[in-house]
């Protein structure tokens, strides 16, 4: 089975990818099964509803979600029979903005949600707005205390994106997170594991041109060992050119590591497919 389970859309601050286009792309590779988990970031973008239309254009934003889940919905129907289309979202969550999330998650219909730590302090990684100032100790500390407090208090979530996604931001060399942080990391896989929650692999690692997978293969073993079972492959794709890229190839590496099913979701219950 293959399937996509981390695609962006143009509904993504960052993305301008057509949604029905990557449905059409996700169909001409064969793809069984495609999940759109498009950006929220709450404490540092905006719900498009919130504002005044002339205000929009120059305002990072999240989902527009009534044109979103109609979208989906309309495409669902008109691909069904060709591929299954899941409705997911991608939560950039901090400890102050869990109940923003969880409101939200009242209103609409999910079949799967990605929580990811995309910031702290509202201060954003990928402006190496926290990194500022920080050792590479510090912030990686720091990154994985918010991650644990978050999942110790919100538990609706399917699976933790990109567990170890602040080497993606790390401009130092040399520095080996799961070494210095091992500990936070399994207290984090425990604290999953318990909950019935899941990690993926974010195949995005070779694009970045990073040095090990996403998460690095040391977690991906220790999830394994620690008993977890419920395991995600996605391509983060936010392009045509990143659709589905070495999600067949990783899942060759999940049976050496030990693995013998990956995960879907409808309607945020896991669904186990053969590797």
């Amino acid at each position: 089975m293959f399937c996509d389970y981390h695609v962006h859309s143009r509904y993504s601050d960052d993305s301008c990818y057509p949604m029905e286009d990557c449905v059409k792309d996700a169909i001409d590779m064969g793809m069984d099964e495609i999940c759109f988990c498009d950006h929220v970031d709450y404490g540092v973008k905006l719900d498009p509803m919130d504002l005044e239309e002339e205000m929009r254009a120059n305002t990072v934003l999240n989902v527009d979600y009534p044109r979103y889940f109609a979208q989906l919905s309309a495409l669902q129907e008109a691909y069904r029979g060709q591929i299954t289309i899941r409705k997911g979202l991608e939560f950039g969550m901090q400890t102050h903005t869990i109940a923003a999330f969880e409101r939200l998650q009242k209103q609409w219909p999910l079949d799967f949600v990605i929580l990811s730590i995309h910031q702290v302090n509202d201060q954003q990684f990928h402006l190496r707005e926290f990194q500022k100032g920080k050792s590479e100790e510090q912030y990686y500390k720091a990154y994985y205390e918010e991650l644990l407090a978050v999942i110790q208090q919100y538990k609706g979530y399917s699976v933790l994106g990109h567990l170890d996604l602040m080497k993606r931001y790390d401009d130092k060399d040399g520095y080996d997170g799961f070494v210095h942080h091992q500990d936070l990391i399994t207290e984090i896989l425990r604290q999953v594991i318990a909950d019935g929650k899941g990690i993926e692999l974010n195949t995005s690692s070779v694009r970045y041109g990073l040095d090990s997978l996403l998460p690095d293969e040391r977690i991906l073993r220790l999830y394994r060992e620690l008993g977890g079972t419920i395991l995600t492959i996605g391509s983060d794709s936010h392009a045509p050119a990143h659709l589905g890229t070495g999600i067949e190839e990783q899942k060759k590496m999940l049976k050496t590591i030990g693995f013998t099913h990956f995960c879907t979701f409808e309607r945020m219950r896991p669904i186990f497919q053969p590797l």
